[in-house]
């Protein structure tokens, strides 16, 4: 089985949950080519970069662009961590104005004054538990994306740019989330997939409990 995993926002081709047999990709903004001027045309990108694979697993910004691998007919399954699989119409702007003022942030200041903010939300407070050197690590490579292409990520590829594909998980997706991220269990838990929750884990659970959630992709892999 072909499978390649899609990372987050801010991520990078590195994280591969200690699964040697998955491969890694680069998203468009970070490392994978630019940002095009379109949610579906950096889709039909990330499709042809990406070739046949037999499964996805995607992270936060990489599960939603998997789901949408899945629901174009790009890839057959995919294993979601951490995923948000669409918001309501209404939602859209204030979303929207969001994501703006995080790109006007990567434009107007530095690229280390952005990410102690952004680190700073308390979506991702558990991450302080990881030790310091993978932190310092993993920040280091955040630290060498180009700011620009952060900001047309958010801008283009953000939440409210999407299709909500809510109602199209089905049997083909896999979830996985933190048990200590209530927010992202709640929306996971309501979808129509399996679920399984990761001890001692926030948001980012693959940099948190990278095996657990290693052996967790090993098992929705399994089911499918």
């Amino acid at each position: 089985m072909r499978v390649a995993a899609l990372h987050g926002f801010l991520g990078d081709a590195s994280m591969r949950y200690e699964l040697d047999h998955i491969e890694a990709i680069a998203l468009p903004g970070h490392g994978g080519g630019p940002v095009l001027a379109t949610w579906d045309a950096n889709i039909a990108a990330v499709a042809h970069q990406l070739g046949e694979v037999d499964a996805v697993v995607g992270y936060s910004l990489g599960a939603r662009v998997a789901t949408a691998l899945v629901v174009a007919g790009y890839v057959p399954r995919a294993v979601l961590i951490s995923v948000n699989p669409g918001i309501d119409d209404a939602e859209r702007p204030a979303r929207r104005g969001r994501d703006a003022a995080w790109a006007n942030m990567l434009r107007e200041r530095s690229l280390g004054e952005f990410l102690d903010a952004w680190e700073a939300q308390p979506l991702f407070a558990t991450r302080a538990r990881v030790e310091p050197e993978r932190r310092a690590a993993h920040r280091a490579r955040r630290l060498g994306h180009d700011p620009e292409q952060l900001a047309r990520s958010l801008e283009v590829m953000g939440l409210a740019e999407m299709p909500d594909y809510r109602g199209a998980i089905d049997h083909r997706f896999g979830l996985i989330a933190g048990a200590d991220d209530p927010k992202y269990v709640a929306i996971a838990s309501a979808l129509p997939a399996p679920l399984e929750v990761i001890a001692d884990a926030g948001h980012d659970v693959g940099f948190e409990q990278p095996r657990a959630t290693g052996i967790a992709i090993e098992r929705a892999l399994a089911r499918f």
